[in-house]
């Protein structure tokens, strides 16, 4: 008979990840934590990472995660004995060109907002603090004081000591064979050592989590890529506390490593490891250096450098390191099972070690992070990000572009194509230049005759070549008709007898409205947070039609399905493919539509926030009259294999009427116009709808309980603390989201979107202030390193009173 041993939270990986994780839970009062790790701990990536502890990413709460590592880093030498090697000796990031010392000066403008201290500095004096560089076409630098390096596997033992300390179980040499399941549930997992049981599973596995995952039919899309660095013979005159240094127009890093530097870098054309499986007992093993590959990162930093062509290379060193599809980091619970929560895919782990160890151990205890990460949540991938064809050849993109100099609206190249809709060709041969989101090729602006439908970028988006198109996009909304291809539309039907009592419990508004209606509403979770912005139409008395955002249907569908009773009383699946979607919009979209429809299409018959069955052609379809642009229009949602006939009729009918082709980058710029959020931005789990604007929509009144009721119900009786604001902006300068609001010297918030509004001439930004400056005037926008004076506005800046959408 097989050994068997139970604890409540089995975790499987003892790299960085593992520990921290165990750690943190252990001073959460979860001392029943086991660790299995199938060879020695930090085996795997862990023991020849590079150790380089960076804070500053571009999501806030990425960068307070990576900050929570440091403050844990600053005190676990003396919370566990353990020695770290711990140099908080700060970092510098290099400019050395125009474009790179803009985007130089926005990350300091984002790290005020973040609460980190970045400095601009000279390259005199970039190069005082790092005496070795040359300051030859060098424009400037940053520097961030708390940042440092450590040492990888010294943390990894400290945190391992840490965890034991408190109650948990770390057990190395022990191989995982198979995790076996019983419905929604992992249950067991078999090892080389017997069968545990336990009520959580955490798979930190770094490299092996994907085929870990895969034992139990958990997608996990993680792999891994070769990454090398060369560490060089003593280099005289080294001072003892010098930063490290990223120098990413030449794509290189620097560590100061025993009186010698490490140089690593990320060059184009990496391989990957494992894509084929791996080696079974890989371990603490380093693969081949591959010279000629590291030949350009070593010719590169020698121009910055000139030092390292002077002395010897004692070491390369070619390991391979944790990748996901999209660069990130693959945190939280798996859509497929209920007690299943995966830590993986992280290519910086030694600076997020701390921090992530927290936010997942939080996650597991308290059902969500304390903060709001969905940029890593596992729940932004779709099936197509699982496969290999896309996994492998998008994270080496991903992996060739770390350093590169990334402009706002750059879009991957590799594994594109891959989910179209019917339209495609059609718009393309129109001149749509097409983005990607969630794998679907969408228009983001329509080329005007004689143009090349291809982005030419720049941090100043009136110097791009799809500025002045986007300009007569949003006039063609705005003043005449417009197709615009949203087929990406995540789509759900629910059904069965207890459908309607379970969206009554999922949403915050009343959804027993009468058949036909739609409804905007938000789905909340215990805090009164925002878990999902949508819209519910209602087909019939038990059936239901959820519309939400291309990359959100995993995190929305997973929510929803999650919150379903199981007795079979109702039924919930996806449909995006099944429908595509026209919206037709603009003031003239009645008359172009009628002219193609039986249906009577006046507001009496068909008014705003209703859905009714047409005719267009040969096409019976749902007419949704809502949009996210702030006109009279219908969303056309068509059975897939008649959108080209609808859209064909529609494009004929309109020419009387100048109809045009809109992309999404115009629907931005108008939605922005009316105040509308965005999920993910404006609107997540940090904020409730009173925050939000969107108090009106809670129906405390007229329904009964839902999920995050009681919550709602105190935060309006005592008052929301912050209020979603909109700001506008004279100054000739272009706004992004994440740049930092100023009243006076303080910091009193930060951007969450912007845009230029066409339509009104001006920027504009939205942003959170506390509700006891909400109401006043004199604030200030830094962008690229520049104040300019903002207005704060109340209510929409277009159409305030909705008398276009309902005309």
């Amino acid at each position: 008979m097989s050994k068997r041993q139970h604890v409540e939270i089995l975790i499987i990986g003892g790299g960085i990840i593992g520990c921290s994780i165990a750690y943190h839970l252990t001073r959460m009062g979860k001392p029943d934590v086991a660790v299995l790790e199938k060879n020695q701990l930090t085996h795997g990536a862990t023991w020849h990472a590079a150790g380089l502890v960076g804070q500053l990413r571009s999501s806030r709460n990425t960068t307070r995660m990576l900050q929570k590592s440091v403050e844990l880093y600053d005190r676990l030498e003396a919370e566990t004995g353990q020695a770290l090697d711990w140099k908080k000796v700060g970092s510098l990031r290099l400019a050395s060109s125009r474009d790179r010392m803009l985007e130089v000066k926005r990350l300091a403008t984002t790290s005020k907002s973040f609460g980190l201290e970045m400095q601009i500095l000279s390259a005199r004096e970039a190069q005082e603090l790092f005496p070795i560089m040359t300051t030859e076409g060098v424009e400037g630098a940053a520097y961030v004081p708390s940042d440092g390096y450590i040492d990888p596997s010294s943390v990894c033992q400290a945190l391992a000591k840490g965890a034991r300390d408190k109650g948990a179980i770390i057990q190395q040499g022990v191989e995982v064979l198979g995790v076996r399941r019983n419905g929604k549930r992992a249950t067991e997992v078999v090892t080389s050592d017997g069968i545990w049981t336990f009520d959580i599973l955490v798979n930190a596995g770094g490299m092996w989590s994907r085929e870990l995952g895969a034992l139990s039919n958990v997608k996990i899309p993680a792999c891994a890529l070769e990454h090398q660095y060369m560490i060089t013979d003593p280099i005289p005159g080294v001072p003892k506390d010098m930063p490290t240094m990223r120098d990413p127009d030449r794509l290189v890093y620097y560590k100061p490593e025993v009186r010698g530097m490490v140089v690593g870098g990320y060059e184009k054309g990496t391989v990957p490891f494992g894509d084929k499986g791996i080696p079974h007992g890989f371990g603490r093993e380093l693969l081949g250096g591959n010279f000629d590959r590291f030949e350009q990162l070593a010719c590169l930093a020698s121009e910055i450098t000139p030092v390292i062509n002077t002395v010897g290379i004692r070491e390369l060193v070619n390991g391979p390191i944790p990748y996901s599809a999209d660069g990130d980091f693959v945190m939280g619970k798996a859509a497929e099972l209920d007690n299943y929560f995966v830590a993986s895919g992280f290519l910086y782990g030694i600076a997020a070690g701390g921090g992530a160890g927290q936010m997942m151990a939080e996650w597991i205890v308290e059902q969500r992070p304390s903060l709001d990460l969905w940029p890593l949540d596992i729940r932004r991938f779709s099936e197509h990000h699982n496969t290999s064809y896309f996994m492998y050849s998008r994270a080496i993109e991903h992996y060739g572009g770390h350093y590169l100099l990334h402009k706002p609206g750059e879009e991957a190249e590799t594994a594109r194509g891959i989910r179209r809709s019917p339209l495609y060709n059609i718009l393309k041969d129109k001149g749509a230049c097409y983005g990607s989101k969630a794998g679907w090729e969408r228009p983001n602006w329509f080329a005007p005759p004689g143009t090349e439908p291809e982005d030419q970028l720049d941090f100043d988006r009136t110097k791009t070549n799809w500025f002045s198109p986007v300009v007569q996009e949003c006039k063609a909304v705005r003043e005449n008709v417009a197709l615009i291809d949203q087929s990406s539309f995540a789509k759900l039907e629910i059904v069965g007898p207890g459908a309607l009592d379970a969206l009554q419990r999922l949403a915050v508004s009343n959804i027993d409205k009468p058949v036909g209606s739609v409804i905007y509403t938000q789905l909340c979770n215990a805090k009164g947070g925002i878990e999902a912005d949508l819209t519910i139409c209602r087909f019939g008395q038990q059936h239901f039609y959820v519309i939400t955002g291309s990359g959100f249907a995993a995190h929305d569908f997973h929510w929803i399905k999650a919150h379903l009773p199981t007795d079979g009383s109702v039924h919930a699946f996806e449909v995006t493919s099944a429908r595509a979607v026209i919206n037709i919009c603009g003031p003239n979209s009645r008359s172009v539509l009628q002219s193609v429809t039986d249906k009577d299409l006046s507001n009496k018959n068909f008014p705003f926030s209703t859905c009714q069955q047409i005719e267009v052609g040969a096409a019976t379809l749902w007419a949704l009259r809502i949009g996210y642009v702030g006109e009279l229009g219908w969303e056309l949602h068509i059975p897939t294999e008649f959108a080209a006939h609808v859209y064909e009729l529609l494009w004929q009918a309109g020419q009387a009427h100048g109809i045009s082709n809109v992309g999404y980058r115009a629907i931005d710029s108008l939605r922005l116009e009316k105040g509308y959020v965005y999920w993910s931005s404006e609107v997540t789990p940090d904020y409730s709808p009173y925050d939000a604007g969107l108090g009106f929509k809670v129906a405390l009144k007229s329904k009964g309980d839902f999920i995050g009721r009681e919550a709602l119900q105190a935060i309006k009786e005592a008052g929301a603390s912050k209020r979603l604001s909109t700001f506008t902006l004279e100054a000739d300068v272009s706004l992004y989201g994440a740049e930092t609001i100023f009243l006076g010297e303080e910091v009193v918030g930060l951007t969450t979107s912007a845009n230029h509004g066409h339509t009104i001439g001006k920027q504009i930004a939205l942003g959170y202030l506390s509700v006891e400056i909400a109401d006043r005037q004199g604030f200030e926008i830094e962008a690229f390193g520049r104040r300019y004076p903002a207005t704060r506005v109340d209510g929409a800046l277009y159409d305030p009173g909705n008398e276009r959408l309902k005309m």
